[in-house]
């Protein structure tokens, strides 16, 4: 007993302490009868019982005090050290469950901790094809204008080279100016090729329409840097370059990330209906790995503004209006293994790739396949209904209806992004 409790109390020695001297002092306080004392308390307790069934007293001598018939109570002492010290051995186990699990644990818990913010006014999104614009435009309440606006699209660029591709020829004929922004560093501080100077020729048909440029850094890998603070810089940036772009007020300009792509019923909207609000969030549909993964309708972050002086290139929240199902969001949505892996070293939620087992290329290649989180995380939910109805893999969709129409029609070229393309290259 002393031996083992000496090595348990280098961790937790006070608790120790007190049990070991309470065992040790219960051990010694019991003195073991010998032979002929245990004989003869044997038989005073028969002689005692016997006198008590059959009420027999014993002559009491002159001058003695009477004595109870009952014998006094005994107090036992409770030894409770067996069930401390498994508590004990216990503590360190659950502290070791918490630190190795806190991001999951905290997560599963956001409904107790964390309020939901409040909810966007959603905005009817009508369109039927072949409808004449004054009809559409009337429908959301609006009116018809006599000539359409122009159309700016601003964006942060990192990979996403194929996601590009798409969203570019799918908005050509309504934008513009493509605004685009990219960085010889990443968010996390890792030097970076500038991957869009390195396929221009991808672009090149659009070249009239691109205003290009590059913010630069310096690398970076201090530990504990805030990655967005670069991110904030380089949205910064994108204000400069598209205020250089000819953008004047009255013009259209969407605000969003490279895979948050508007649908082209939506910018026509905004390019030909009086009364449009000045500031408007996008609902996005969500898809994860490829169009065959939807996820929900929870992408918002996505902006249409009537820009002006004081338009300002934001990446959150800017007001209670969303415009409903006005286009697509397509996270994580690559052709090889090396742009996961990228992607999952480089932006700002770096942080969740706790192992490096993370980046295996088998590993990835099983999870889109699968649908299962990359970062083997909770959903981000502020009710415990959504959070469960929402744990394990996404459902597979077999549809491919609505989604941009140069995807399909390159359909050979993109087959990984549609349904049952799920391998990538390596």
């Amino acid at each position: 007993l002393k031996t083992e409790c000496f090595y348990l109390t280098l961790i937790f020695p006070w608790p120790f302490v007190v049990v070991v001297k309470e065992g040790l002092e219960s051990e010694s306080s019991r003195s073991p009868p010998t032979r002929k004392q245990g004989n003869g308390k044997r038989q005073k307790e028969r002689i005692k019982g016997c006198s008590q069934n059959f009420n027999l007293r014993s002559p009491e001598a002159p001058g003695m005090a009477r004595r109870s018939p009952h014998p006094p109570a005994v107090k036992r002492k409770l030894h409770h050290s067996p069930v401390l010290a498994l508590l004990i051995l216990l503590l360190p186990a659950l502290l070791v469950v918490i630190v190795c699990h806190r991001r999951q644990i905290s997560y599963f818990l956001r409904p107790v901790w964390d309020t939901p913010p409040r909810p966007f006014i959603r905005l009817p999104h009508y369109y039927a094809q072949d409808l004449p614009m004054d009809h559409l435009c009337r429908l959301h309440g609006w009116s018809l204008l006599p000539a359409p606006r122009r159309v700016f699209d601003a964006i942060l660029f990192s990979n996403e080279l194929d996601i590009l591709e798409i969203r570019y020829r799918e908005l050509a004929p309504y934008v513009h100016k493509f605004v685009i922004l990219e960085s010889n560093i990443t968010f996390t501080g890792i030097a970076k090729p500038l991957y869009f100077v390195e396929n221009y020729g991808r672009f090149e048909l659009l070249s009239s329409k691109i205003v290009h440029g590059i913010f630069s850094g310096q690398a970076d890998r201090t530990p504990g840097g805030d990655p967005f603070q670069l991110e904030f810089k380089q949205r910064v940036a994108l204000n400069s370059l598209l205020r250089g772009s000819g953008i004047a007020p009255g013009d259209v300009v969407i605000m969003s990330d490279a895979d948050e792509i508007p649908s082209t019923e939506t910018i026509k909207l905004l390019q030909w209906c009086d009364g449009v609000p000045p500031v408007m969030h996008l609902e996005l549909r969500h898809y994860l790995y490829s169009f065959e993964f939807p996820v929900d309708y929870s992408s918002w972050r996505a902006t249409a503004h009537m820009f002006h002086p004081g338009t300002r290139y934001r990446h959150s929240r800017q007001t209670d209006l969303m415009l409903a199902d006005a286009g697509w969001h397509c996270s994580f949505c690559f052709r090889t293994m090396e742009e996961f892996v990228f992607k999952m070293t480089a932006y700002s939620h770096a942080d969740r790739v706790r192992r490096s087992s993370f980046l295996d290329h088998s590993r990835i290649q099983k999870i889109i396949c699968e649908g299962e989180d990359l970062f083997d995380m909770l959903p981000e939910e502020y009710s415990f209904q959504e959070l469960i109805k929402k744990m394990g893999p996404i459902p597979r969709s077999a549809s491919a209806v609505h989604l941009p129409s140069y995807l399909l029609e390159n359909a050979d070229k993109f087959r990984f992004l549609l349904p049952g393309g799920c391998s990538r290259s390596k």
